[in-house]
């Protein structure tokens, strides 16, 4: 089995270190991710300059895009045959809800689905702040891809859909609790601040805090709250059909 692996916080991090160390021991893994993050870059590709690519071992390669591109390049140019099976991770902090939408590392999964491969997306609930490298908290989220994988193998899962995956924190992530889960809901609040930079000049900084407005227990949010890693198949037909039928009867 040809396993293709990528993510969006750069080929170096410890999550996808851990998550092909794992999965290389069902399949030949190759490792084709961006060079350095690119966590919230979503599914954008790279139009106004040229990529490029560096072997950086044996089956591991680092891409100077998004975690699209380096899909694309991956299969496009660096594989000699299409992939058995994509998976991107695992990423640092969750994937949860809305932010699916901004998710470079759901991305790279989108765009395995777009290209006809099978594809999960795999991300690991943040402890601290993360500066000391340490591959083993991926442990138990390498494990359930590992299975997860296999199942995948067995079972397929249907055209245009992929797996969202979320882990809960390592001490917390028991390998062998999930639940099946749909998108729960948050709502953000101060989500830009503006500051004044030494020169006078306005700056501003997306961030600010969230609310979650939707947590019951079948939600990917209420799966984590509960230490159950959450497996959510997510479309590509963003096509709302309940609202086309009303559309239809509408006079514009």
């Amino acid at each position: 089995m040809l396993i293709l692996v990528s993510n969006d916080d750069g080929y170096q991090a410890d999550g996808i270190r851990a998550l092909a160390n794992a999965l290389s021991k069902i399949g030949r893994v190759v490792v084709v991710a961006p060079m350095w993050e690119q966590s919230g870059t979503s599914h954008s590709l790279t139009l106004h300059r040229p990529l490029r690519t560096r072997k950086i071992s044996r089956d591991v390669y680092g891409v100077t895009g998004t975690p699209t591109d380096a899909v694309m390049i991956a299969v496009y140019c660096i594989l000699k045959k299409k992939p058995d099976i994509l998976v991107s991770g695992i990423n640092h902090g969750p994937n949860l809800g809305d932010d699916v939408t901004y998710s470079g590392t759901v991305a790279a999964a989108m765009e395995g689905t777009i290209l006809g491969i099978p594809s999960i997306a795999i991300s690991q609930e943040s402890h601290g702040n993360g500066l000391v490298p340490d591959r083993r908290r991926f442990d138990k989220a390498a494990r359930f891809a590992v299975r997860l994988v296999k199942a995948v193998r067995d079972k397929g899962i249907p055209k245009g859909t992929l797996l969202n995956v979320n882990v809960p924190e390592a001490k917390k992530a028991d390998s062998r609790r999930y639940r099946v889960t749909h998108l729960g809901e948050r709502e953000y609040r101060d989500v830009i601040t503006e500051k004044i930079d030494p020169r006078g000049e306005p700056y501003f900084w997306i961030g600010g805090h969230y609310i979650v407005k939707s947590k019951g227990p079948d939600t990917d949010y209420g799966a984590l709250a509960n230490n159950y890693i959450s497996v959510t198949p997510l479309d590509i037909d963003l096509t709302n059909r309940d609202f086309s039928r009303d559309l239809q009867n509408w006079k514009i």
